[in-house]
């Protein structure tokens, strides 16, 4: 009967132990609203864990560009300051198995990528971590990532060399999203079949078709500037305006 129950009680401890593990969330497309055109304010900690108050500021753009079809992304930095110009990439990359990102740094000068950050997103809340050496000593790093609000990002990075009992801050960044302009909305180009060159657009206005005034840059590609507000679509080919020049 002893043995009995204190089988009984270990189903019952694993049993509620696997009722608290939490289920890792599907995190594939935690970075999707990051994707496009940033404004960045960078401020950098000089000589981290050296006990420095040196900062040095910088001003640039961020680019996100979405790649298999959200399951990575790539970030393109050019920031130039005082202290010179940093050009940078991260290349972030979903594991479905861990459901975790990992974040591939690398500059243009180091032209490597550095030790993966690992992590992921809780209550809107990034956490990355990593193990490196600087000056030859093993440190912890951690890379946090938070939205301010729809259009605003802020990034930090902290090292530790206590095993993470303390941080120290030595980088923040904070992007703010380039909205686009009415003009830049609106498609600067229509889709061309690749059959329909000069020749043929000469066709279309031989057979009293008026075409929008265009200029073909490409085969498959033509910019248009409609001399009228309505523009109808000819097969899914070439963009007509509906009127006379």
């Amino acid at each position: 009967m002893k043995s009995r129950s204190l089988v009984l009680a270990a189903l019952l401890v694993c049993t509620f132990a696997s009722a608290q593990a939490p289920t890792p969330r599907d995190g594939e497309h935690d970075f999707d609203s990051h994707i496009g055109s940033w404004k960045t304010h960078l401020s950098r900690l000089q000589k981290p864990l050296t006990g420095s108050k040196s900062w040095v500021e910088y001003e640039g753009t961020t680019v996100v560009r979405k790649v298999w079809d959200g399951r990575a992304n790539l970030v393109e930095l050019d920031a130039e300051g005082p202290a010179g110009r940093i050009e940078a990439l991260s290349l972030r990359l979903y594991n479905p198995t861990s459901k975790q990102w990992s974040l591939n740094f690398s500059n243009v000068r180091g032209g490597t990528m550095a030790i993966p950050m690992v992590g992921e997103f809780r209550n809107a809340r990034g956490e990355f971590y990593s193990s490196e050496t600087l000056n030859e000593r093993a440190i912890l790093v951690r890379f946090v990532i938070t939205s301010v609000n729809a259009d605003t990002l802020r990034f930090e990075q902290s090292f530790s060399e206590d095993g993470g009992k303390t941080w120290e801050l030595n980088w923040v960044a904070v992007d703010t999203r380039i909205k686009p302009s009415a003009r830049s909305e609106a498609p600067a180009y229509l889709p061309v079949h690749v059959a329909l060159e000069d020749a043929a657009i000469r066709g279309l206005v031989e057979f009293g078709m008026p075409v929008i005034e265009g200029v073909a840059h490409d085969e498959r590609q033509l910019e248009v500037r409609p001399r009228e507000p309505a523009v109808t679509q000819i097969d899914g080919s070439v963009a007509l305006y509906d009127g006379v020049r």
